[in-house]
């Protein structure tokens, strides 16, 4: 960096101000960065309740994006159940020794299974030895053999009387029986069990460069105003535009790279957490009823390891569909909670509570009849260019006799866990 009158080098590179008091202005030339520009704090008050998945992505923790795209991993589950794709009867089984008989069974998903773990079917009783009924059928899997199905022991099937004395058999099991994974059963001298590891799977989004440009003229600036307009108040109203549109990239962008024959380069278009949901649940909003909304929260808040607290962002029309129900005490509304600088309203279930909010940019979209149920623990935001602001000198240049700022922002939002997160499809007769 060149010296100028009041800077210097010090001996590891650094930068000194002598001669002179630090102001801003000689501190923001010495240390780019080190004080904040006003719109960097003021960011996240600009009305906050227009654009609320910007300002949780701004109030969450980011990461830092290295070049315009950015690739990473949202993380699934292992299934918990599956279901039988063929018969299986008491009669095909194989003597094991020591009065135990294990039996194939083939699933849809054989590969959920391994050697130890015990299996539930909920929807098949099981037997005491004395014949007396004992809760739902158990089995223990032996093996997952190469020619398919996993190899199981009922523990508390039908008992058979044989000539070796009781043998306990597997009920009769038809095609799409239900079959849910529990623990593990290890014996005594076991020290290792089948590997387990989750894989996650690779998914990529492109950091879309937001650009907004404010100008003032030098007369315009000098004056009188009536009402104290300032250029900062010109700064504000393009934050308040900027983000509206940023917020509706970031709920229905969609992720491409376009060349520009203009420009001759190439543009980056970010995509939209709406489409990287893998859930969706529908509404009847015509005969909406409260026992919809616990089967709404029961999808939101159940099989997708996610939080117990989560935002709905709905549209007008489903809003205002909510807002008609009559609650009880399975479901209560009205309570109002103030996080991130947004205004909730909170709908408590047995499941989980959901915080709900009015989002006018479902209507500009075309979505008045949906809303999105998010997850925030599982939102990350990945930033390129943080949001800054340069400064443009347009008279030194001989362009324009004006003051001149260009807001600037690289980023993008991914969904971690996608089943954490849910579209909610609103339907009316309307709508059909």
């Amino acid at each position: 960096m060149a010296e100028t009158q009041n800077l210097t080098k010090g001996t590891d590179n650094g930068v000194h101000i002598s001669g002179a008091p630090a102001t801003t202005a000689n501190i923001g030339e010495a240390s780019p960065g080190l004080l904040r520009n006003s719109i960097d704090s003021r960011i996240v008050k600009v009305r906050p309740m227009s654009t609320p998945i910007d300002q949780l992505s701004r109030c969450a923790m980011s990461r830092r994006a290295d070049s315009m795209k950015v690739e990473y991993y949202a993380v699934d589950t292992k299934l918990t159940e599956t279901v039988l794709s063929a018969a299986c009867t008491g009669n095909n089984g194989v003597d094991r020794g020591n009065g135990v008989t294990s039996y194939n069974i083939r699933t849809e998903a054989d590969s959920i299974f391994d050697a130890s773990e015990t299996v539930l079917v909920p929807d098949v009783a099981g037997y005491a030895a004395s014949g007396q009924l004992a809760g739902p059928l158990v089995l223990y899997v032996l093996s997952r053999p190469a020619e398919g199905g996993i190899d199981v022991v009922p523990l508390n099937g039908t008992p058979v009387e044989g000539m070796t004395g009781t043998v306990i058999s597997i009920p009769n099991l038809p095609k799409g029986t239900r079959l849910v994974r529990m623990g593990r059963a290890a014996t005594e001298l076991d020290v290792q069990t089948a590997q387990f590891s989750a894989m996650p799977r690779k998914s990529s989004n492109n950091c879309q460069i937001f650009k907004m440009q404010v100008e003032q003229s030098t007369l315009a600036k000098i004056a009188g105003k009536e009402v104290g307009w300032s250029f900062s108040d010109q700064e504000e109203a393009a934050i308040i535009d900027m983000r509206l549109g940023m917020e509706k990239n970031f709920l229905f962008g969609q992720r491409t790279t376009l060349y520009d024959p203009v420009k001759h380069e190439n543009v980056y278009f970010t995509g939209g957490i709406w489409g990287q949901s893998s859930r969706e649940a529908e509404l009847d909003l015509d005969n909406l009823s409260e026992g919809d909304l616990v089967s709404l929260c029961s999808r939101a808040f159940t099989g997708n390891n996610g939080s117990k607290r989560k935002i709905l962002l709905a549209g007008t029309a489903l809003m205002e569909a909510l807002s008609k129900l009559e609650y009880s005490k399975v479901i209560s509304a009205g309570e109002t909670r103030v996080k991130w600088g947004i205004e909730f309203k909170e709908i408590v279930s047995n499941f989980g509570t959901l915080y709900l909010l009015h989002s006018e940019v479902f209507d500009q979209c075309g979505h008045s009849s949906d809303g999105f149920i998010l997850d925030p623990n599982y939102m990350t935001k990945y930033v390129h260019v943080p949001f800054q602001a340069e400064k443009l000198d347009l008279r030194a240049s001989g362009q324009r006799n004006t003051d001149a700022v260009v807001l600037t922002e690289a980023s993008c939002l991914v969904l971690r866990y996608p089943k954490s997160h849910l579209r909610v499809i609103g339907k009316t007769a309307s709508k059909e």
